[in-house]
């Protein structure tokens, strides 16, 4: 008799049935049990669809017959196929992205973003020694190229008989004479001095990593032993008297034009948990726009009208950037009444229990100076640039800041998310316009005081991060200038201070040289300069764990803090050789004083939380102050309008500089090629890749 063809026949059953659902461009497939299995098994699912339930599990496990395994086969296929037409898309939109930008045709050396007083010769000179290096590059891989196809190998016979013997006649003969001259100059004169420099270089790597991995250990340790900052007395509660003790705290907001952000800020603060007679919050406008400054005294004029003790400053003459605002405000009278402030740049967002988690550990505690929060960013997803820049700034505070602030009670203070006690800054002698780092700069002083630093790694102030390379290029600039002239003016202030020696070798070696001066400075020569320049004099040589090894280890290291960025750890390592570009020049600018050393553009900001993070602050308000965080429609036309007018004017850059060192490294990854150095011909490749897009602005936020 014939077998039964019933799909629900026990006997017939064959292999495994197979649902396939089809979503362009996902697949989802799902098996089909035997019916006599026990429970539910669920299909495999290829990335979009649902899993769909079989009708019971196989108690034998059978494997998949060939009709399935072909379809697998089909819909993975396809995918692939789907992958490729996406990347090809992508790599059409990317040539067409930068059509578009060398037609634009700005660059970076434009008037406008130049500094008022700086000499165009030095602006210059800089990128004219890039320039230099790539030509001598092009020049010498044509010398190259053709000893290639003559088959002259480094290290050959043929080689060593061109050193020792007459060159025949001819064009061909001419060159034999001058390649075989080349090759002796560099051997005997130029080799020589490029592998010391080489070496220097890789000694200076080593001191920094191995900083670097002692920071680690150091961090690893704190969370081995779960070490923190406790507050020796909780605030609001006096001991003495059974009552509530609150300490006068001020509160400054300093900002410049900070159209986008200036309304989340002040609603933050005015939220902060603190009785209201023991806090004042002034707003230290520096904005020379009529708009934006009406419009911030509007908001401060609401929340005034609301019960908040809030008051509004703007100064006449700007002087001494954001260190004159602050130095300004602290010389009004009623400073004198307070016994603390706390400073919010105009894009920072502290939690309502920001004070009450802060002020506590300068209770008996007469020698704390400064308590510092650490950063969170709310738009650290928003791109590359900003993925990239989450993972600097948090081995910064995790690791830098927390261990030196445990070990050394010193750290840089942050110029925000901060609380100073006044006392403390008023022993130092306040704050100095004298360079463009305020914040290091004051807190250099107090640690040569005497005062003790705090950092807390758990308490966490919003802010915004820089989301095109235009605004964190700028930021990056004043950020490695300025500590180069502060260590100029303090230096001999360190050496005739009273702290012991090795405090004074921590701020010395560690703190400025090593850290502000020799990693810029090592990063750039080392890898931008040096490694090409190798290719073309092979006789001085990088070995293979100074090109990768080392620089993957430190990358990984730096990762740590942030584990959800290590998709990004090779963009990482690519783009922090790439911004040793604008590191090295900042920090030469500040180490000579040159004109560009004193630049200061306020880092522009998107304003991107400010809706989110208001919505949430309004629904934890008294009803009473709802109206004050609300602007009225007349105010919401001016800012939208000013804003659309605003984002016809911005462009993207070329940056030269970039472009410049892009080419030079191709241009040695194809030297590398011919003398068949594998590693080394992938890092020049992806590292002038690299240096390609940054120079044509196509990471960060693009503008059409």
């Amino acid at each position: 008799m014939a077998p039964s063809f019933h799909w629900w026949g026990k006997d017939d059953y064959r292999g495994t049935s197979v649902i396939v659902k089809m979503e362009n461009p996902n697949w989802s497939i799902s098996e089909m049990s035997s019916p006599d299995g026990d429970g539910n098994e669920y299909g495999v699912d290829g990335g979009g669809g649902q899993e769909l339930a079989g009708v019971g599990a196989r108690k034998g496990g059978r494997g998949k017959n060939a009709k399935q395994f072909t379809w697998v086969l089909l819909l993975k296929a396809h995918r692939a196929a789907g992958c490729l037409t996406s990347l090809a898309s992508a790599a059409v939109g990317l040539a067409s992205a930068v059509r578009r930008r060398v037609a634009a045709g700005r660059t970076d050396s434009d008037a406008a973003s130049s500094p008022p007083g700086e000499s165009p010769v030095l602006r210059t000179r800089f990128y004219s020694c890039i320039k230099l290096f790539l030509w001598l590059s092009v020049l010498l891989l044509g010398f190259e190229v053709a000893a290639y196809l003559k088959g002259w190998h480094l290290g050959t016979i043929e080689l060593q008989r061109l050193l020792v013997m007459p060159a025949s006649f001819g064009a061909w003969g001419l060159f034999e004479t001058l390649y075989a001259e080349w090759v002796q100059l560099r051997s005997e004169y130029i080799a020589p001095i490029l592998q010391f420099l080489a070496n220097t270089c890789v000694i200076l790597f080593l001191i920094q990593s191995a900083d670097r991995l002692i920071l680690c250990l150091g961090c690893f340790w704190i969370r081995f032993k779960k070490i923190q900052p406790v507050p020796m007395q909780a605030v609001g509660k006096d001991p003495e008297s059974g009552g509530e003790d609150f300490p006068m705290v001020l509160v400054q907001i300093p900002m410049c034009n900070e159209k986008e952000v200036y309304q989340q800020s002040i609603a933050a603060v005015c939220n902060l948990d603190w009785p209201r007679s023991n806090i004042l919050i002034q707003v230290l406008d520096d904005s020379d726009d009529p708009t934006t400054r009406t419009m911030i005294e509007e908001e401060v004029e609401k929340w005034q009208q609301n019960g908040a003790r809030i008051v509004y400053r703007h100064r006449v003459l700007r002087e001494g950037y954001k260190a004159g605002n602050l130095k300004s405000a602290m010389n009004c009278g009623y400073v004198k009444d307070y016994e603390f402030v706390a400073i919010f740049d105009a894009d920072f967002q502290p939690s309502p229990d920001f004070l009450k988690r802060t002020i506590p550990h300068f209770n008996e505690n007469e020698e704390l100076g400064l308590v510092q929060a650490r950063w969170a960013f709310v738009n650290k997803g928003e791109n590359l640039l900003t993925r990239l820049q989450n993972i600097n700034l948090c081995f910064h505070f995790e690791v830098e800041q927390q261990v030196n602030g445990v070990y050394l009670n010193f750290f840089g203070f942050n110029g925000t998310a901060g609380v100073w006690r006044i006392k403390a800054l008023e022993d130092v002698g306040g704050w100095l316009e004298r360079t463009t780092v305020e914040d290091m700069d004051i807190a250099v002083r107090a640690h040569l005081k005497g005062w003790k630093f705090i950092f807390l790694n758990d308490v966490e102030c919003l802010c915004e991060l820089p989301e095109s390379y235009e605004a964190y290029r700028k930021q990056q600039h004043r950020w490695h200038s300025g500590p180069m002239q502060l260590f100029r003016l303090c230096l001999p202030d360190i050496l005739r201070s009273k702290i012991g020696f090795w405090k004074k070798s921590n701020l010395i070696l560690l703190f400025f040289l090593l850290r502000k001066l020799i990693l810029p400075f090592y990063s750039f020569t080392l890898f931008c300069i040096i490694l090409p320049m190798t290719m073309f004099i092979p006789e001085a040589e990088l070995p293979a764990w100074v090109v990768c090894y080392v620089p993957a280890t430190m990358s990984f290291l730096s990762i740590l803090p942030a584990p959800r960025s290590f998709p990004f750890i090779v963009p990482y390592l690519l783009f922090e050789n790439t911004m040793s570009v604008t590191k090295f020049s900042a920090m030469i600018s500040g180490l000579f004083q040159l004109g560009s050393a004193y630049e200061w553009v306020v880092t522009k900001k998107s304003g991107r939380s400010s809706e989110g993070d208001l919505f949430s602050l309004v629904k934890k308000e008294p009803k009473q102050q709802r109206v004050a965080s609300v602007p009225d429609l007349e105010t919401v036309a001016k800012v939208e309008s000013q804003l659309k007018k605003e984002s016809k004017q911005k462009h993207n850059r070329i940056y030269r500089k970039e472009l410049a060192l892009a080419f030079l490294l191709l241009t040695a990854s194809l030297r590398s090629l011919l003398s068949a150095q594998g590693i080394h011909f992938y890092f020049l490749l992806f590292q002038g890749i690299s240096f390609l897009l940054v120079g044509l602005d196509l990471i960060g936020e693009q503008i059409e």
